[in-house]
């Protein structure tokens, strides 16, 4: 059997980046077992109430739904069961020291396949207020009029 190659994204959490303000990205592996592996190739799971907890000297994954196998038997895993992140001893020291500030939190972004393996985006994040979030939306909203405008600019000129 032929090994993956590229990304292959499973699930992404478009959520976070509307209620946070992005400060670091990071990428960690995850530990799962064989059933958890099978459901996610199968493109189904869930980051939306996720979130990362750091323990000791290791970072674990909450709260994000991996639904059981189909065709699992009694080894099948909990959905909803804390995973363990592979990440670096030094991007476990900083991610410690910045999350212990006021306001700052670690959620995951996307969850993917990397040449086959398993792979989380978690983001180092400052939650937004109301008014930041409004701000954002005004911004997305007059980009998006600009683009039409110059668009409709270029078709007149083709024409």
């Amino acid at each position: 059997m032929a090994k993956e190659k590229g990304r292959k994204l499973i699930a992404q959490n478009k959520k976070a980046r509307h209620d946070y303000h992005i400060l670091d990205t990071y990428e960690a592996g995850l530990v799962l077992t064989g059933t958890e592996v099978k459901s996610l190739r199968q493109g189904r799971a869930s980051l939306a109430d996720g979130f990362v907890q750091l323990d000791g000297n290791e970072a674990w994954l909450h709260n994000v739904h991996v639904p059981e196998y189909s065709q699992g038997t009694w080894t099948n895993h909990s959905a909803r069961r804390k995973r363990k992140l592979l990440l670096h001893r030094v991007e476990i020291d900083k991610l410690e020291a910045k999350s212990q500030e006021t306001g700052h939190t670690i959620v995951p972004l996307a969850l993917y396949f990397k040449d086959g393996r398993a792979k989380v985006e978690i983001a180092l994040a400052r939650g937004k207020k109301e008014y930041d979030k409004r701000q954002t939306l005004r911004e997305k909203q007059d980009r998006r009029e600009t683009e039409r405008a110059i668009s409709a600019v270029r078709r007149k000129q083709r024409a």
